[in-house]
């Protein structure tokens, strides 16, 4: 179905729309932040990139939490008109990014109420800071948390990986899919 606004188009079974991949750009860009500061508090605390970055951790993953979800109701309502995976490793591994996607960020949200510590990204109030702490939650987060967010580094360097590997193998080349640019060959 053509649009007369070609910037705003619909996914298609050889490309994904405007909405879908300014989801996937925006994540992406976030994802790369959130794994700049993860790297940054591991590898270079007290540093002045540690100060610029760290302090962009919580407000960054609760507006990542907020994007997954829309993007997966995004995808879940538009499944039909989307291009398929090329393979059943494909479909799981992008099962397995939007399962760490979503629980990476909400154990860590988990961790910050148990904590009972207020939290108020961007200055909206989320958690009100409580008394008491809620011992298995925070116990949880911090066995989960940061060893689910480097798995989920794994699995984006592999789509990332993959992708490329498409384009230079003379497979089908999914980058125009979502780049926007042509037609996946």
């Amino acid at each position: 179905m053509p649009t007369s606004t070609p910037w705003l188009r619909p996914d298609s079974a050889t490309r994904y729309g405007s909405v879908s991949r300014l989801f996937h750009w925006t994540m992406a860009f976030c994802f790369a932040l959130m794994f700049a500061a993860a790297l940054a508090h591991f590898f270079a605390k007290d540093t002045p990139v540690y100060e610029l970055l760290w302090p962009l951790h919580r407000p960054t993953g609760t507006l990542l939490m907020l994007l997954v979800v829309l993007r997966a109701a995004w995808a879940l309502l538009h499944a039909s008109q989307r291009p398929p995976h090329l393979s059943q490793a494909a479909r799981l591994g992008h099962l397995a990014l939007y399962a760490l996607m979503l629980a990476v960020p909400c154990i860590g949200l988990l961790r910050q109420y148990g904590s009972a510590r207020g939290f108020a990204p961007w200055g909206i109030p989320l958690m009100e800071a409580r008394g008491e702490k809620i011992e298995w939650m925070t116990d949880l987060g911090r066995l989960l948390h940061g060893k689910l967010g480097w798995v989920l580094l794994a699995c984006v360097l592999g789509h990332v990986a993959m992708a490329l590997w498409h384009r230079r193998s003379g497979d089908t080349n999914v980058l125009p899919r979502m780049i926007g640019s042509g037609e996946a060959n």
